[in-house]
């Protein structure tokens, strides 16, 4: 066929719809609640293009209403794994096959679905099945899968234009191959992009993929595929199973073709998958790729020149948007006993305003947690802060499951640094801080370092341009995105590349080229014009 240097389309972020009142949007997301609220679901696996169901039917339940039915997805089992495993293999040769600018029109095609006539379907899916405001559903469900979609397309381009230099006489080619056998995604619950974009991304460079989505995230996920599937994806390049995690893994683990592993979700699962794929590394072809972002205990540190307000608005957002569901979210903060009596009044003044809900209202700020078990969970925590001398309920302190998984947004003062809210990873709606002297910033910063193994984000705040840059220099390898006077949750694709080191994960930055080379294997050719026909070399010559 007739070849050409294309250039991609100018990729920007896709801007983010406000859904204040009065907008048209707002109100044709009314609509598609009301209209997707109607349940009657009836969510197949997708394995090698066709829609497979197996009469194994779970509910699905809206966190926020968990009384109500919306339909059922369909169970799979290792047969269905395995199934999954030989579509990948036998979609590899064409997909990998096919011309990068094909490849790209499909992701990019989709993206411009999302952005269109899809928008409001993706959000409400999302506010329903995940229990997420219509905000924090905009900027997740439709702008970062979007903008991970595109963007992945131009650092392709920008991965396959790295090519060596070249002496006289030679030319020399860097080819970017896929890797060989098939990539495992399995994907959280949390974020509707994070879920599109690791089966997305290996795909995207020529890998088949299957896809095994969270339990609670199967509504959305399905989405995803549908969108997929008319943007022209082929079959069996991704595919998309509901199976359980451990007969997933048992069946891709032990698979000769096994090539990587695409991850997020909570450290003891990730270091689980790694010693299980170290202890079958005589069965693989090839050593697998492992990329994974794993937990979080996220920080604020803020010193005396700080401004209370600005702390306690970072406080507050970082901490409850999403029911602290991020893995960025603030959880634990630092702040100096000069500010705290001011912060914390900031912050009661906050909560007091924010209402906590259903997201079909869209006053509310908060809503409920993914399920029953992160709910018992929170709520234990809740009840040990109130019942230990070490802390003190300073803000909320509520819960109630009796309609959905709502748990109140809670500040926990901890009396000591090593209180166990301060250490160990909630994932839900709970701020525990520490109130230090002012004089004892260089032992807090020690203190903040050495308490977890995390290192995912983490924000200071301070009016001192000096204290900043040693309080970053101190800090630097407590978090994969750190940020500077600003809440330490919201990176933007191709702004701030997101990953953690430590615990935290690989910190391969989803949506840069970082994560895109781990998904290829490169093969550099040297061509040589005109072949030498003499062994000698001059220095072999005699005087």
């Amino acid at each position: 066929m007739p070849k050409g240097v294309y250039k991609v389309p100018v990729i920007n972020n896709e801007p983010v719809l406000s859904y204040a009142p009065g907008t048209p949007e707002r109100e044709a997301l009314k609509n598609k609640l009301v209209e997707l609220n109607k349940g009657g679901l009836d969510l197949p696996m997708f394995i090698g293009g066709e829609e497979v169901r197996t009469g194994d039917k779970r509910d699905i339940r809206p966190p926020h209403d968990h009384q109500r039915v919306l339909g059922h997805y369909h169970q799979g089992n290792k047969t269905h794994v395995k199934m999954a495993i030989d579509a990948a293999l036998k979609a590899k040769p064409s997909w990998e096959a096919m011309s990068w600018e094909s490849r790209a029109a499909i992701f990019l095609k989709a993206a411009d679905l999302i952005a269109g006539p899809y928008r409001y379907e993706f959000n409400a899916v999302t506010m329903i099945g995940q229990s997420k405001n219509a905000y924090q559903s905009e900027i997740d469900a439709v702008c970062e899968l979007i903008d991970f979609f595109r963007y992945n397309v131009k650092n392709m381009q920008e991965i396959y234009g790295m090519q060596p230099n070249s002496s006289p006489g030679i030319w020399n080619r860097m080819v970017w191959r896929p890797l060989e056998g098939f990539v495992f995604a399995l994907t959280p619950f949390n974020f509707t992009s994070i879920a599109g974009n690791l089966p997305g991304a290996p795909a995207l460079m020529g890998n088949t993929v299957v896809w095994k989505p969270s339990k609670t995230a199967v509504y959305f996920a399905w989405l995803i595929m549908k969108v997929l599937k008319e943007a022209g994806l082929p079959d069996g390049v991704i595919n998309l199973v509901y199976s359980d995690g451990r007969d997933a893994a048992d069946v891709v683990f032990n698979h000769r073709e096994f090539a990587g592993l695409h991850f997020t979700g909570s450290t003891g699962v990730f270091n689980s998958m790694w010693k299980t794929i170290a202890g079958n590394m005589e069965k693989y072809k090839s050593y697998p790729r492992i990329v994974g972002e794993t937990g979080g205990k996220d920080y604020v540190l803020a010193d005396e020149t700080a401004d209370p307000r600005q702390v306690a608005t970072a406080l507050t957002r970082g901490s409850f948007e999403y029911q602290g569901q991020k893995c960025s979210a603030a959880s634990r903060a630092y702040i100096p006993l000069k500010l705290w009596d001011e912060v914390k009044q900031f912050v009661k003044e906050d909560l007091a305003k924010i209402k906590t809900g259903v997201p079909e209202d869209f006053s509310n700020f908060v809503n409920a947690v993914i399920d029953e078990e992160s709910f018992d969970k929170l709520s234990k925590v809740i009840d040990d802060a109130k019942a230990s001398p070490d802390a003190e309920i300073v803000c909320g302190g509520k819960y109630d499951k009796s309609t959905g998984y709502f748990i109140e947004p809670t500040v926990i003062q901890a009396m000591k640094p090593d209180y166990v809210t301060m250490k160990e990873e909630l994932f839900g709606p709970i701020l525990t801080v520490y109130v230090y002297e002012p004089d004892k910033l260089e032992e807090t910063m020690d203190i903040l370092d050495s308490s977890t193994d995390y290192a995912l984000t983490g924000a200071i705040f301070s009016a001192d341009r000096a204290r900043i840059e040693k309080m970053t220099a101190r800090l630097t390898h407590t978090a994969g995105n750190f940020y500077i006077n600003d809440k330490p949750t919201g990176a933007v694709v191709d702004q701030q590349p997101f990953g953690g080191g430590r615990g935290s994960g690989t910190n391969d930055k989803a949506g840069s080229v970082f994560n895109l080379l781990r998904w290829v294997s490169p093969q550099c050719i040297k061509e040589t014009f005109v072949p030498a026909t003499d062994y000698m070399y001059p220095n072999f010559l005699e005087e």
